[in-house]
């Protein structure tokens, strides 16, 4: 007759869990996992798929007790490590979003709002517009692998334990917002200066010849400017959101050092 003890199964359970939990911590708030359009069973599917994959590979587990004092602290650990994680890819996204709301207020489309059930509240058009061309390149250039593979690799350089987690690492996830926002205002800028001189323009055609109503023409003025050059800017758009891609990715794997 099989038989399993329970020192067996705690083996078997910690093994998974604890890679799990911090699987599920990042596919729950990182970029295209974490989309609530997503459906949360799907997001746990794949995180479970996953940990079967890379659990064997771990090695070891501290012998702990998973539901003991010191096992549910390993467990809160791992949803911590996720979702820095995650977080730390969500940002250059955030970043991106910003630059298409420098856009739209450049572009006079700053009050064009729809309810988007991402952020859970009004978004601006041109934040969703540039979110989403960033979102199908992130896919295209198979970043979501990139993101899953940095992830596997932080159980080399933090393995799962009950130890503190390191400051150094949050310091380093709140540097890295301060960069990738500076980055947005790098991508906007292109679009915000060309607008800007156009309304200068509007500005003084309005004061040699009030009777052409800039008023009237401002408006569509701006917003068809805009929209062409986001179209000519597209080409250098994808390079950009590579670098920025990679910058994140890279930047997972400080921030999970400076947690051991």
């Amino acid at each position: 007759m099989f038989s399993v003890t329970y020192e067996q199964l705690n083996v078997w359970l910690t093994a998974f869990l604890w890679p799990f939990v911090r699987i599920l911590a990042l596919m729950a708030t990182a970029p295209a996992f974490g989309e609530k359009s997503l459906p949360t069973r799907v997001k746990i599917g794949l995180a479970a798929f996953v940990t079967i994959i890379v659990a064997p590979t771990l090695g070891a587990m501290p012998q702990v007790t998973v539901f003991s004092a010191q096992g549910v602290w390993i467990i809160v650990n791992q949803f911590l490590i996720g979702a820095a994680l995650g977080f730390t890819m969500q940002m250059v996204f955030a970043a991106v979003e910003a630059a298409g709301a420098f856009m739209g207020m450049s572009m006079g489309l700053g009050f064009a709002t729809f309810f988007d059930p991402h952020a859970a509240g009004s978004t601006d058009v041109m934040s969703r517009f540039v979110n989403m061309i960033a979102l199908l390149t992130f896919l295209a250039l198979d970043g979501h692998l990139q993101m899953l593979s940095a992830l596997i690799q932080t159980f080399q350089s933090l393995p799962v334990a009950a130890n503190v987690l390191g400051a150094n690492g949050w310091r380093l996830l709140v540097g890295w917002g301060s960069t990738v926002i500076s980055a947005g205002l790098l991508l906007s800028l292109p679009v915000v200066t060309a607008l800007l001189i156009t309304n200068l323009a509007l500005g003084i055609l309005n004061r040699a010849a009030p009777q052409i109503g800039v008023f009237q023409v401002g408006l569509p003025v701006t917003v068809i400017t805009g929209l062409l050059l986001i179209q000519l800017m597209l080409p250098n758009m994808m390079p950009f959101f590579s670098r920025l891609f990679d910058s994140g990715i890279e930047q997972m794997g400080r921030v999970a050092a400076g947690m051991h």
